[in-house]
């Protein structure tokens, strides 16, 4: 993908698990949230991969070990071996490990998956600031991270620990909505140490280099709900993507989105892998995808016609995205949207 702006989805005459090798697939809010599978996800991936698509899952949680998340997909109906893995955890070890020296002790403010990547990479996980780590990794933790890690944190911090940071993800989807997440256990102690970290995780290159290296994909597309970092991530690694509506992103954000965060493909969950994308063509001052036609009016979008839903939000994608440019539509959308339903 050119790293020159998107002014519309794309469309594909075959189905996208034939046009790319390996799907580099998030996992909560595309293949499940809080613990159980998204609708249509285990079908779908199923299907996918016995079409000779590789599946690869991408996570930017750090809680648990590529072993453990294998299970889970497994107990799902979706078999996974640990190497189908990788996580934000791997990532952020690698990144420490070409800083540091190995047997280097580091703090772990987050859960096994942390500490399990560390070891991999001949690093030695330790609990306390009183352990002279010479660097900290914050990752993580689930609900129940006590608030003093922070505090060991901020110790080691300012006694000049290196700090790190799995990811920086504000939110975490679950089954009862959207629950703080890393990004919001970073900015305690960032509030608190006045520090930065160097982030590993999605969207930044580090994640897509231990993707890339993992996985060996030549022709990859990534799936994701989000447009802040798997959209984003890869934008930055100049690969495909595919956005799926079952998690974070709702159809105002995507309209609204700057280059950086627009997506190559748009769709409502998984099915998505296993069909071709309808063409989003332009028609007189609009845009047509099935039997919808978007545009502009004034200072708002509308859109006519009906059919399915998505095909009137990639209608209106291409109208929104084609009058921002580089920057991000402004143009009122409510009303288009809530024709859709979505």
């Amino acid at each position: 993908m050119s790293q020159q702006y998107r002014s519309r989805p794309l469309g594909s005459d075959v189905a996208l698990s034939e046009a790319y090798d390996t799907a580099l697939l998030d996992l909560d809010g595309v293949v499940y949230a809080g613990g159980h599978a998204i609708v249509h996800a285990v079908e779908s991936l199923g299907s996918a991969r016995e079409g000779g698509m590789h599946l690869a899952y991408v996570t930017n949680n750090a809680l648990r070990t590529p072993d453990a998340v294998a299970e889970h997909l497994t107990e799902l109906g979706v078999p996974a071996d640990a190497t189908d893995v990788i996580t934000s955890a791997q990532a952020v070890a690698r990144l420490m490990a070409d800083q540091l020296p190995s047997g280097a002790r580091v703090l772990v403010v987050g859960g096994e998956g942390l500490r399990v990547a560390l070891r991999e990479r001949g690093l030695v996980p330790v609990e306390s600031a009183d352990d002279d780590p010479v660097a900290v990794v914050q990752g993580f933790g689930g609900p129940d991270l006590p608030w003093g890690r922070f505090a060991e944190a901020a110790y080691a911090i300012s006694r000049g620990a290196v700090w790190f940071a799995s990811n920086t993800d504000l939110t975490i989807p679950g089954a009862r909505g959207i629950a703080p997440g890393n990004g919001a256990a970073v900015e305690v102690v960032r509030i608190a140490t006045g520090a930065e970290p160097q982030v590993a995780g999605k969207p930044l290159p580090p994640m897509h280099r231990e993707t890339v290296l993992r996985t060996g994909a030549k022709r990859p597309l990534v799936v994701g709900d989000r447009l802040d970092t798997d959209i984003e991530g890869a934008f930055n690694g100049g690969v495909d993507s595919l956005l799926v509506l079952t998690g974070v992103t709702d159809a105002a954000q995507l309209i609204a989105a700057e280059p950086r965060y627009r997506p190559t493909y748009v769709d409502r969950d998984l099915r998505g892998l296993l069909t071709g994308q309808p063409e989003v063509s332009e028609d007189g001052d609009g845009f047509r995808c099935g039997g919808w036609t978007a545009g502009v009016r004034g200072e708002a979008l509308v859109l006519d016609g009906g059919g399915d839903a998505i095909d009137g939000l990639r209608a209106l994608c291409a109208a929104a995205w084609t009058h921002a440019g580089e920057g991000a539509c402004g143009l009122d959308a409510q009303k288009a949207v809530a024709r859709l339903d979505l």
